[in-house]
């Protein structure tokens, strides 16, 4: 995909673009940014225009189609095997980058997930970085930064790559058929990630955040038996558990819109379900209820049992 292919990310791809019609491309790049906002797409777009000798790759010669395809034999991606990127992959990877370029000018290999290397890996990594065989070109990509050791980030230059605006995400999935109130209700929940509103639009989806949302509210403690089920349910999943926080507090802001009497809200498809519950509570509780979400979300981020910090929430939460 040539770089006219990607939107919402301007500003990165200027900055290559100019490096590319000077000649003066960086051996090593970090690309940052949330899942989902383009990191990889760009990475690919990026070797197009370097394999295709121009300023931004045509998209259409043998080359193009297929570093678009990541089937290049000049063209090698690293991922994590399991929980890390391990020594044995960057070895493998070295080895292939001293060898001559088959096709391509010269050898592009991108490395997703660069803050799961381990730290063997990491280590093993910093020469090539360094000096790079045959002046390959090297893209890093991460969406946690922080977790990319020092040494590695020290050696790349780095692009940050921005969320997306919503309507950016509304209209890219408008374009592959989704309608027009889905893609608005799943561009604004998405954070800015292309990748979490395709999986928020798709029906299943919008069905389970019906459902979860509706049992929450429907919590306790009159009955705890369902308090407790849920947790243990949402419990198995910490990512999914993270996820289910966020909705339900994109939920309890509508609410507390929806109360105030504001009509700009997210969640449109659950108005009556939001009027309940505003109806339930004053403005006061209803922030109340947010702050122990994000309560609750900052403790299993601190790697707190999950299912404890789900049963405590559910609780309060049943409380009202």
């Amino acid at each position: 995909m040539p770089f006219t292919g990607i939107r919402g990310q301007d500003n990165s791809i200027a900055v290559l673009s100019r490096s590319l019609a000077k000649g003066k491309i960086a051996h090593a790049y970090l690309f940052d940014g949330i899942e989902g906002c383009g990191k990889k797409k760009t990475a690919l777009a990026f070797i197009e225009a370097v394999f295709c000798g121009k300023a931004e790759g045509c998209g259409h010669c043998p080359s193009c189609r297929k570093v678009a395809a990541q089937q290049h034999p000049d063209l090698h991606v690293v991922e994590p095997d399991g929980t890390f990127i391990k020594i044995d992959q960057v070895r493998a990877l070295q080895r292939e980058l001293a060898f001559r370029p088959f096709e391509a000018p010269k050898k592009a290999c991108i490395i997703d997930g660069a803050d799961r290397l381990n730290p063997a890996a990491g280590n093993a990594l910093l020469k090539t970085l360094e000096e790079p065989p045959g002046n390959a070109l090297m893209i890093l990509i991460t969406a946690n930064p922080s977790g990319v050791l020092p040494t590695v980030l020290s050696r790349c230059q780095r692009l940050h790559f921005s969320t997306l605006p919503e309507a950016t995400i509304a209209a890219l999935l408008r374009e592959t058929g989704t309608a027009p109130e889905t893609a608005r209700i799943a561009a604004s929940l998405a954070g800015g990630s292309m990748r979490k509103a395709a999986e928020i639009g798709e029906e299943a989806a919008l069905h389970e955040r019906k459902d979860i949302l509706g049992r929450i509210c429907s919590l306790s403690l009159a009955d705890i038996t369902p308090l407790f089920a849920l947790a243990e349910e949402l419990a198995g999943d910490k990512e999914n558990s993270l996820e289910i926080l966020e909705l339900l507090t994109a939920f309890l802001r509508d609410v507390l819109l929806l109360h105030c009497g504001s009509a700009e809200v997210v969640n449109s498809d659950l108005i009556p379900l939001l009027e309940r519950e505003g109806a339930r509570f004053p403005a006061d509780k209803i922030m109340e209820r947010i702050s122990r979400v994000a309560e609750a979300r900052r403790s299993l981020l601190c790697n707190v049992n999950p299912r404890l910090a789900l049963e405590v929430l559910f609780m309060r939460l049943a409380e009202g």
